[in-house]
């Protein structure tokens, strides 16, 4: 068996996937997610700017899809803190992330007329499945509605931005100069969240500040490794490799914050690996 994806582009997927999972589990686990999410904006913005002066403008064809993808970040951010403030790490990160890969698919069949082989296909079932177990194994009887709609509804954007960048990328004809204007464009929405947490800003403290602010540039690391990938191959391939993030997660949920019954997650991160492993090879 050869890989189908070209190593470089697998090995930005994945170092992106453990880096999402991370910045994801510092706003759960952050005092005030919605101010967090306004410094991970920032954070986007900073790294962006230093980008800018080493990397050309990206061509006028792309500019439409970096103005799309930020106007949808900003539902992204704002259900993503929803669903964090009603729903644990290993109940919300597997739905948002879990519903992805098949609508980037299907998107990117319908917009972009990629169709994935038959063991592909396959791979992001398995995945699909291993993240709708470590859902169930969340130990609750009942999950939070709230939660489990906004989850849903951060997919829907997760779907959307990643179909949006990926054309946006390729029409682009730099790759690093559309992923700085896009994060430079992403102070814009750190804005908002400080407009909307601007009466708290008072009991903000200085360790908080700086744990956003690295929260931002892991996350603009994370995505702009992802963006990349997306020039290098499919994709949908990119969307479901992304997806192994759960297993950290999973980690992450089970040591950071006590989340319980471990052996249902790790079953269901054998799952996802083996999804993984069909992709990378269908």
């Amino acid at each position: 068996m050869t890989l189908s994806i070209p190593p470089a582009a697998l090995a930005l997927i994945l170092g992106a996937a453990c880096l999402h999972a991370f910045w994801n589990a510092l706003v759960k686990g952050s005092v005030d997610r919605a101010l967090t999410m306004a410094l991970i904006s920032f954070g986007h913005g900073i790294l962006g700017a230093v980008l800018i002066m080493f990397y050309p403008v990206p061509a006028v064809e792309s500019w439409p899809y970096i103005a799309l993808s930020t106007f949808i970040h900003l539902f992204y951010y704002g259900l993503l803190v929803l669903a964090y403030r009603d729903g644990d790490l290993s109940q919300v990160y597997p739905i948002a992330r879990g519903v992805a890969p098949l609508l980037v698919s299907a998107g990117a069949f319908i917009f972009a007329g990629e169709m994935l082989k038959p063991w592909a296909w396959a791979g992001m079932f398995a995945i699909s499945s291993g993240i709708g177990l470590l859902f169930f194994s969340n130990g609750k009887a009942k999950a939070n509605r709230t939660a489990v709609l906004a989850a849903l509804g951060t997919g829907l954007t997760i779907a959307a931005y990643t179909i949006a960048d990926g054309k946006g990328v390729r029409a682009s004809g730099n790759a690093m100069g559309y992923i700085a204007w896009l994060f430079l464009f992403e102070c814009l929405l750190g804005f908002a969240f400080l407009f909307y947490r601007r009466n708290y800003l008072r009991l903000a403290t200085a360790r908080g500040l700086m744990t956003g602010i690295a929260g931002g540039i892991i996350s603009a690391t994370a995505y702009g490794m992802a963006i990349y990938a997306m020039k290098l191959t499919q994709l949908g391939a990119v969307s479901a490799i992304r997806e192994s993030s759960v297993i950290i997660a999973a980690l992450i949920g089970a040591v950071w914050f006590k989340e319980r019954p471990w052996k249902m997650r790790v079953a269901a991160a054998c799952v996802v690996a083996c999804g993984v492993i069909l992709i990378a090879f269908a």
